[in-house]
């Protein structure tokens, strides 16, 4: 009984030993993607962002602060973030293909792409507010028609 104990014992930490080095290759994998494709620096300004939020908060404090707050967080967020969304990464991407996005993102026009991402994305974002202003609009233009 004690030999079938430690041999299963050996067996789980063996797997999870190989899931951890899996799982840690992923998220290496994914920081690089992140890093070449833009996301890295779509997460940054969305750190810079909250950093100018408590800047306005508490306007008392050096901005020397502040600065370091901002490096120190845009780090370790990110190596937190990429770690976080490890497993709804592998849901859908493996790590070739990571590997390939990686490839891509180093091409020109990936490079060019990763560039203006998170540009792309800021004023995607308002021009998504504005659609669904939009159809907020229309859809309570609709209810009033039909009499709610």
């Amino acid at each position: 009984m004690t030999r079938k104990l430690i041999t299963l014992t050996l067996i789980l930490f063996a797997y999870s030993a190989a899931f951890s080095q899996e799982d840690e290759a992923y998220s290496k994998t994914l920081k690089q993607m992140f890093a070449v494709s833009g996301a890295e620096g779509s997460y940054k300004a969305v750190i810079n962002q909250f950093t100018t939020m408590f800047r306005q908060k508490y306007p008392d404090v050096d901005s020397k602060v502040w600065d370091e707050f901002e490096k120190e967080f845009s780090k370790a967020s990110m190596d937190d973030l990429a770690d976080m969304l490890v497993p709804t990464y592998k849901k859908y991407m493996t790590i070739d293909d990571l590997k390939e996005l990686i490839k891509f993102y180093e091409t020109p026009v990936g490079k060019k792409y990763a560039q203006y991402v998170p540009n792309i994305m800021q004023e995607s974002m308002q021009v998504g507010q504005e659609w669904g202003m939009k159809i907020g609009q229309q859809l309570e233009e609709r209810m009033k028609e039909k009499g709610y």
